[in-house]
């Protein structure tokens, strides 16, 4: 995720936008509701399991190898980060409160539950996907920007358009955007984001004693094996989620993974039918996919991946694309 200025979008869904004379899509409904259903019950395992794995993984930290420890850390983080993404779109309950209480730990420290929801939520605009200017996680810049950059951070951000730069300093570049943007905008006296601060202090603050203080881990420890690694992996899931197409639906990305990895991602690698329609429970996703897949994939321009192995061998060596917006900030369609 990239940190720009935030805003929130309040338009109610649209239709999603299609390639001239695409299929439409259409409509999912779900099986009829059940109890586990109705009461949303595997998002409410996938919390268990998150939370009961990350504490079962710190409090055994010291009996544990470093090698088990790291794809273990790395693993429940990141999964962490798919329950938040979950959460924010209102699951697994009705009440944003609860919703934001279920998911706010912040496992990787670095991002505000509340600062993530609002600035995913204007993502969500398709008109204004991977904009430097205006989509919040856009990983792109514009020409000006480039122009104002040393050799040294120009050399980050094309290292990082690749699969290996991306996991290694994809993080690195992450809390510097989000600094830059948070110092900006306390230096013009916006105070919005105070109140989000404070309470992800507070969490983080209870977080870290468990981590300090109860399990005895030393912080650079957590930062290495678990908050990092699993920012990584969670960058390993956005890395080529998104292109800077002139068309809309171009624009979103269909990963067809194995059953592991979409566990992991809660099925965020069907991204195009996550945008088509983003109140889905996770759970119905790729069943919403697999309808309509000819529709999807003509709609998105065919830009589909088999497997996370395809990103990292097409682009472990090559850039997936330069780091400067083609378009700048794309146009309106």
């Amino acid at each position: 995720m990239r940190s720009t200025e935030y805003r929130v979008s309040k338009e109610p869904r649209r239709e999603p936008d299609r390639a001239p004379g695409a299929a439409p899509i259409p409509d999912f409904a779900a099986p009829a509701p059940r109890l586990w259903r109705r009461l949303e019950l595997p998002t409410w395992l996938v919390g268990i399991a998150v939370y009961g794995g990350w504490g079962l993984t710190t409090w055994y930290y010291h009996a544990l190898p470093w090698w088990l420890v790291l794809p273990l850390g790395a693993w429940f983080v990141s999964w962490h980060g798919s329950l938040q993404h979950e959460a924010l779109h209102g699951h697994p309950t009705r009440w944003p409160w609860l919703n934001a209480l279920f998911a706010c730990p912040p496992l990787w420290l670095w991002l505000p539950y509340q600062l993530y929801r609002e600035s995913h939520l204007v993502h969500h605009d398709e008109d204004i996907l991977t904009s430097p200017t205006e989509d919040p996680e856009s990983f792109y810049v514009t020409p000006e920007a480039w122009a104002r950059m040393n050799f040294a951070l120009r050399g980050l951000y094309r290292f990082s358009n690749t699969v290996p730069g991306r996991l290694t300093f994809g993080p690195l570049n992450a809390y510097r955007n989000l600094a830059v943007s948070e110092w900006r905008r306390l230096r013009a006296r916006d105070t919005s984001h105070v109140r989000a601060w404070l309470v992800h202090f507070v969490v983080a603050a209870a977080l870290l004693y468990w981590v300090l203080a109860v399990v005895g881990m030393p912080l650079w420890a957590y930062i290495a094996f678990f908050a990092y690694p699993g920012l990584a992996l969670t960058m390993l899931r956005s890395f080529a989620e998104h292109r800077p197409a002139r068309e809309p639906g171009h624009r979103s990305v269909v990963v067809e993974t194995s059953l592991p990895m979409r566990l992991l991602y809660l099925n965020n690698n069907y991204h195009a039918p996550h945008h088509a329609r983003p109140d889905l429970a996770w759970y119905d996703v790729g069943a919403y996919y697999q309808a309509n897949k000819g529709a999807f994939l003509q709609r998105n321009g065919a830009y589909l991946f088999r497997g996370y192995g395809e990103q990292l061998r097409s682009f472990f060596f090559k850039a997936k694309d330069p780091p400067v917006h083609p378009h700048g900030s794309p146009p309106p369609p």
